[in-house]
C-alpha cells in the first residue's frame, strides 16, 4: 500500500494521510495523490466501496459514515485484503474522532493517526505475504503430488511391461508343456499297442 487517504465525505476535505516512504521521494505518488483528492470532491452520490484503475495502481476506498477511507495498491494486492484493511482504519478513526471530525477546518487535522495506519499496514501487507506464501507451498505440494504420480505411473507401467513378459513366458511354456504332453501320451500309446510287422 502505497498512499492512505481519509477525508470528509461532505467536502472532500483531508482529515490523515500515511506515504509509504514519505520522504516525498516518488514524484508519481504527488500524481497519485491529486488524483485521490479530486476523487474526494466527487464523492457525493458515490458508491459505499469501490475500485478504481490508475496505471499500475488500483484506488480502493470504503465510505463509512462520514468519512472516506482511500488506499492506493499495487494491482496484484488482493483487493479482498485492502477492503479489510480500508474497514479497519475507518472504524478505528470512527472510534478515535467520530464527535470532532465535522468541527475540523484545517487539512490534515489528524496527522497523529497516521502511526495506527501504519501499524494496520503492516499487518494487513504482512497477510498478503502469507497469503501468497500460502498459496506458492500449495502450488509446491500440488507439484510434488502430480510428479509422484507421475513416477507412481511410470513404475507401475514398468511393473506391467515385467507382468505381460512372464505371462508371455507362461503362455510359451504352456503351449511347449502341452505338446510334450501330447507327444508321452502318443508314446505311451504307441507302447500300449505294440505294432506288429
Amino acid at each position: 500500500m502505497e498512499l492512505t487517504l481519509i477525508a470528509r465525505v461532505r467536502d472532500g476535505l483531508i482529515l490523515a494521510t500515511s506515504i509509504e516512504g514519505s520522504d516525498g521521494g516518488d514524484t508519481n505518488l504527488v500524481k497519485y495523490s491529486n488524483q485521490a483528492k479530486m476523487l474526494f470532491k466527487k464523492l457525493h452520490n458515490a458508491p459505499q466501496m469501490q475500485s478504481i484503475e490508475s496505471g499500475p495502481y488500483m484506488f480502493h476506498y470504503v465510505i463509512k459514515e462520514s468519512i472516506c477511507c482511500l488506499c492506493l495498491c499495487q494491482h496484484s494486492f488482493p483487493r479482498k485484503l485492502a477492503f479489510a484493511y480500508l474497514e479497519d482504519v475507518a472504524q478505528e478513526f470512527l472510534n478515535q474522532n467520530a464527535t470532532r471530525i465535522e468541527q475540523v477546518v484545517r487539512p490534515y487535522h489528524f496527522l497523529e493517526f497516521d502511526q495506527y495506519i501504519q501499524q494496520a499496514k503492516k499487518k494487513y501487507v504482512d497477510r498478503s505475504r502469507y497469503a501468497m506464501s500460502a498459496v506458492s507451498n500449495e502450488l509446491q505440494d500440488v507439484a510434488r503430488i502430480m510428479v509422484s504420480n507421475i513416477e507412481d505411473v511410470i513404475h507401475r507401467g514398468e511393473a506391467l511391461n515385467i507382468l505381460e513378459a512372464k505371462a508371455s513366458d507362461l503362455s510359451g511354456l504352456s503351449k511347449k508343456y502341452r505338446e510334450d504332453a501330447k507327444a508321452l501320451n502318443r508314446r505311451n500309446l504307441d507302447g500300449e499297442h505294440p505294432t506288429v510287422d
